[in-house]
């Protein structure tokens, strides 16, 4: 087992390609071992490399209310206002702490996405 640091796009290539060959690796074995580290590595290289943004407070909800069945009159009944629900939507209305807590609560959604700025349209 010969293990380097991921510093190229050719090195992310090579270890990709030896993780394929290992997918089914035993635990507690040495290709085992082997693949848990090279999924580290690649972790690490991808955070550097391809970092994904944090996404939009209102495009989090929607992708939330869609992960669990939810519709828009569902979620006027989890903010206490159907029209509060449309105003958010439609980036008239900005999320109010309150509102930021209960979907955290309900939706599971991380409170650091809720409180990101966003556009709203006057």
């Amino acid at each position: 087992m010969e293990i380097r640091p991921i510093k190229t796009e050719k090195d992310y290539e090579s270890a990709l390609e030896r993780i394929n060959i290992l997918f089914d690796a035993k635990p507690n074995t040495n290709e085992g071992d082997e693949l848990d580290i090279l999924v580290t590595l690649i972790e690490k290289y991808e955070q550097i490399h391809y970092p994904i943004p944090e996404p939009d407070p209102i495009e989090a909800i929607k992708f939330m209310m869609e992960q669990n069945g939810l519709t828009d009159a569902d979620l006027g009944i989890i903010l206490n206002s159907r029209s509060r629900v449309s105003e958010i939507f439609k980036r008239k209305r900005a999320l109010t702490i309150t509102q930021i807590r209960v979907l955290n609560e309900k939706l599971h959604i991380p409170a650091a996405t809720l409180i990101k700025e966003y556009a709203l349209i006057k």
